[in-house]
């Protein structure tokens, strides 16, 4: 059971879904899915008494869902419990349901795929080659797309080094960085190329993800020179490695005519795979 298998259920029209651009997460209402899974004539009831029972649990997991406003039946919009991706499977877990089977068996293989991953890191070079080629990438994406990992590692490596935080302080300097080389904050280049919970990088031509490690290997090469002791000095650095990719971008463009950064995604990356493999 893959992932892919697991989530058609959300597919269809009775699970009410919405967007939060902000927090870049898909929400769903989790009366909907419950509705599906348990097959329910009451779900709201049956919802709040599974709340309850996680509660008794000593499960916070209630304390942190919020509410948004969806479409009812009747075309009215009411505030109804909602959940992320990673709250959701939690309460799937929970839902004795044949139909929540496929999410449990997709669950406990990641979770034993992640333990074999950890002892042997290399696996998850494998899976990840093995992931990419089903989606249609071709070998040469993929050996690039691998690399990328590893360097994008090298960089948060050295920015752990020098303090910086994980979560928001990383992702301020990779929006100092991206902007430097591409014109783009990380969220305009996804909104660029049409993304939401789409990683980048995922999307990206060869050429814009050889500029964008570019970006990284010069950013922390010059840290690791400069040994920057500050987070606005960090800033600083991120900027300036990005902009030995953007000169690289601007020397490209203005030999071959053609803008670098494109709205291209991955669909047009791999239909053009495709259209290539048929040709040969």
């Amino acid at each position: 059971m893959n992932r892919e298998t697991a989530i058609k259920i959300f597919e269809e029209e009775k699970v009410r879904v919405q967007w939060d651009e902000n927090k870049e997460k898909w929400y769903f209402s989790i009366v909907d899915v419950i509705a599906i899974l348990t097959e329910s004539p009451r779900p709201r009831k049956y919802w709040n008494a599974l709340k309850t029972k996680l509660k008794d649990e000593g499960s916070q997991l209630s304390q942190r869902l919020g509410q948004l406003k969806m479409k009812a039946a009747d075309g009215k919009k009411y505030k109804t419990d909602v959940a992320d991706t990673e709250q959701l499977l939690r309460i799937i877990q929970s839902v004795p349901s044949s139909k929540a089977e496929p999410f449990k068996l997709w669950l406990a293989k990641v979770g034993y795929e992640r333990i074999e991953e950890t002892e042997d890191p290399e696996k998850s070079f494998d899976r990840a080659m093995e992931t990419y080629l089903r989606k249609g990438y071709s070998k040469e994406w993929i050996n690039q797309r691998l690399k990328s990992i590893e360097i994008r590692k090298d960089l948060t490596d050295e920015w752990e080094n020098r303090n910086v935080k994980k979560g928001l302080e990383f992702a301020i300097l990779t929006d100092e960085m991206t902007k430097a080389w591409a014109g783009f904050t990380t969220r305009e280049y996804k909104k660029y190329k049409s993304l939401k919970k789409e990683n980048l990088r995922d999307n990206m031509t060869n050429l814009e993800m050889v500029l964008n490690m570019l970006a990284e290997v010069s950013t922390t090469e010059i840290s690791k020179e400069k040994k920057p002791d500050t987070f606005e000095k960090n800033r600083k650095i991120a900027g300036q490695g990005g902009a030995v990719a953007g000169i690289a971008r601007s020397e490209i463009e203005e030999k071959t005519g053609k803008k670098v950064v494109t709205s291209k995604n991955a669909r047009a990356i791999q239909n053009k795979n495709i259209k290539r493999l048929n040709t040969e």
